[in-house]
């Protein structure tokens, strides 16, 4: 059995099916859903396991993503951190950077360093920017440094020398000396972290790491060991950020690269599946019960970028995080977002969530605010009488009462209410998928929107109809895609360099010596986290290039020719174009690469993506009742609710719809078609008008 779990804010989802080794033959998928355990959130991975009767002593694999790390960072629940740095930089962390999104504010003040200035700690050593070493470290006043640490309660150091992207020896040798001195604890140095240049962004990573290290050192190891205790005999893998997995050794040194593991694994399983129904542009929505996750998939390729920004918004720069993840745009709205309204009497929806203890009122567990939930149990989108798979009768009287406030600052009525919170929710959301594309000089209307998530069916029609897009597909099991993606993944590590040259002919060799440095490092790191495989390793060579004298980098793949060697003429050509679609326009310019960037991943055996069998059923055969449904600005219509179950391949109709699962519903407004693929997947084609209507 190959199984995946993913924890998210509101709820733990789980995915197994059975494989034949001998055949290479995988059998149906299956899924589970269970609450969110914070802070033990291990737990409810093993309440998922024990829903569906599952034996871990039956796994020959399993994959975890999880919210632990984005949550401790925004929460402050990481550890007492310190920092090391070179003589006369210890406030590069406060410095940061002068560009700032509120220009205006003269009120404005720069977010507040995750390490106090007394706990930022120098050294005197000196690389330079060539890589040089002019001085070594000198290490004497670190054994008064520690105690002083020890003193203070801290139980986490980042280490972070100048230019150690280059030359980290000064800082090897820190780590080796603090290991003597305060074996206990946790320390992390930049060049394990990060090999890219910028002081600021180098740093901030580092302490970033640091202050969440002992927390998913514990947590990992906890779940490891609750999955062991019940015969578990392998080792769980770990989603990342890049949509790779990775040993639990290497997450458990370098956690920050799972900061968005759950979201990440979405979107790669997104490109999986347009590959195959041959859907390569697509925008990616993941609604979950807490955030609304974006992304956009050009011809099938996911974008990785390590210019990563959490809490970053109009009014705040946020703190950068330079490690490889998928460009994801995250806001705070899914289904248990909060509706509130401010001192002015405006109404506003998240980013506060009810989460999922007490949840949204209708869950009845003491939940006394008024979520997107509510709003559209109360706009008769989601069924009543199969509220959670039929598993929780709703609360209605709870959800009336947590609407009251709101009905009674705006002079509204309950239904009003509702409607104007689904109304700026999917607002909201569509703020975030511009970000994606039309932002980005794309035009929605040129892809199609792939919605999945507990709340991704419920909005991604509207969502559509807003931005134009001409086609929505809703995946087989859409609320748990993103643990699915988890089996769909391979073991992947990205190695980052910073080493600047003119993209040139005449530098071949040296384009191909530091490549081939950074594959050694590969290899010999998959070798030390004992991965066992008989498949070679694949390689993607990458680098983020620029015009000479610019500061912006596009980042590309190489093109490779028959020998699998670098195509200089064609990869340049492939930039012009591509920083043409990016900035609007090219120069006559010499090309410059910033960066080098190495994709080494390990195939791993993934599901077969099985189709639907035909059960021969009539369409009103599939149908579970009709009821009345709110559209918003469509009105309000008398709406055939369908068993999604037991759609067939090759059915279609015409909305209004509503297409009903255990953990998902799917909402589809007047003149637009639905059918269902050979897969089971969910077609949506906007304003197809049913003949004679």
């Amino acid at each position: 059995m190959r199984a995946a779990s993913d924890v998210g804010g509101t709820f733990t989802d789980l995915v197994y099916y059975d494989y034949d080794e001998k055949t290479g033959k995988s059998g149906s998928v299956k899924i589970a859903k269970a609450d969110t355990t914070p802070p033990n959130f291990e737990q409810g991975v093993m309440n998922a396991i024990h829903k569906m009767g599952l034996a871990p002593a039956d796994m020959t694999f399993f994959a975890h993503g999880s919210t632990v790390i984005i949550n401790a960072l925004t929460e402050r629940k990481g550890v007492k951190t310190a920092l090391i740095t070179t003589n006369g930089f210890r406030d590069v962390l406060e410095i940061a950077r002068g560009n700032r999104p509120d220009l205006f504010n003269f009120n404005f003040r720069k977010p507040k360093p995750f390490v106090d200035r007394y706990l930022r700690l120098e050294l005197d050593e000196r690389v330079n920017y060539k890589g040089e070493l002019e001085k070594a470290v000198d290490l004497s006043p670190l054994v008064s440094q520690i105690e002083f640490l020890k003193a203070e309660g801290v139980e986490a150091i980042a280490v972070c020398f100048l230019h150690a992207y280059i030359n980290p020896q000064n800082e090897l040798d820190v780590l080796a000396e603090i290991a003597k001195l305060w074996p206990e604890v946790s320390v992390l140095a930049s060049s394990e972290i990060s090999r890219e240049w910028r002081e600021y962004e180098r740093t901030n990573t580092t302490v970033l790491s640091a202050y969440v290290h002992p927390i998913a050192k514990k947590y990992i190891e906890s779940l490891e060991k609750k999955l062991a205790d019940e015969g578990f005999k392998g080792n769980p893998y770990m989603m990342q950020s890049n949509g790779g997995i990775a040993t639990v050794q290497n997450a458990k040194d370098n956690p920050i690269t799972m900061v968005e593991s759950g979201p990440a694994s979405g979107i790669f399983a997104a490109a999986y599946l347009g590959n195959i129904i041959n859907e390569k542009n697509l925008i990616v929505l993941d609604i979950g019960g807490t955030t609304a996750k974006c992304a956009l998939i050009e011809d099938g390729d996911v974008k990785v970028t390590t210019e990563y920004y959490i809490e970053k918004n109009k009014k705040s720069p946020g703190y950068p995080i330079q490690t490889p993840v998928s460009e994801i745009v995250e806001i705070g709205n899914g289904g248990g977002s909060i509706a509130w309204t401010d001192k002015g009497g405006k109404l506003h929806v998240g980013p506060q969530s009810a989460g999922a203890m007490p949840g949204p009122a209708a869950y009845g567990r003491g939940g006394t605010k008024p979520t997107t939930t509510d709003s559209n149990l109360i706009l008769g989108r989601i069924d009543k009488n199969c509220f959670v798979g039929g598993e929780v009768e709703p609360d209605m009287k709870a959800v009336e009462a947590a609407f009251a406030p709101i009905m009674a600052d705006l002079g509204v009525s309950l239904e009003e209410a509702a409607r104007g919170v689904v109304r700026i929710a999917n607002a909201n959301m569509t703020n975030a998928l511009r970000l994606v594309s039309t932002n980005k000089g794309y035009d929605p209307r040129d892809f199609a929107l792939i919605a999945f998530g507990g709340g991704g069916a419920m909005h991604a029609v509207a969502l559509a109809e807003e931005l134009k897009v001409p086609k929505v597909i809703v995946p087989v099991n859409s609320s748990v895609f993103s643990a699915w993606g988890m089996l769909l993944t391979d073991l992947r590590r990205d190695y980052l360099q910073t080493h600047p040259l003119l993209l040139s002919h005449d530098n071949t060799k040296i384009l191909s010596d530091v490549f081939q440095t950074l594959k050694n490092k590969a290899k010999a790191d998959y070798a030390q986290d004992g991965v066992e495989t008989n498949e070679e390793i694949f390689f993607e060579y990458l680098a983020d290039l620029r015009y000479v004298g610019q500061e912006h980098t596009v980042k590309l793949s190489f093109v490779l020719n028959s020998h699998r060697d670098i195509d200089l003429t064609e990869s340049i050509k492939n930039f012009h174009e591509a920083y043409e679609k990016r900035f609007t326009y090219r120069l006559n310019a010499n090309v410059q690469l910033v960066n080098f960037h190495l994709i080494a991943k390990i195939a791993v055996p993934k599901p077969e993506i099985i189709k639907k069998n035909i059960a021969g059923l009539t369409l009103s055969d599939t149908i579970l009742h009709e009821r009345a449904v709110d559209f918003d600005q469509h009105g309000i219509h008398k709406t055939v609710v369908y068993d999604g179950l037991k759609l067939d391949p090759g059915m279609t109709f015409f909305g209004p719809a509503i297409i009903q699962e255990p953990s998902a519903t799917l909402v589809i407004a007047p003149n637009h078609k639905a059918e269902v693929d050979d897969y089971g997947n969910y077609i949506i084609h906007l304003n197809v008008m049913k003949k004679g209507a």
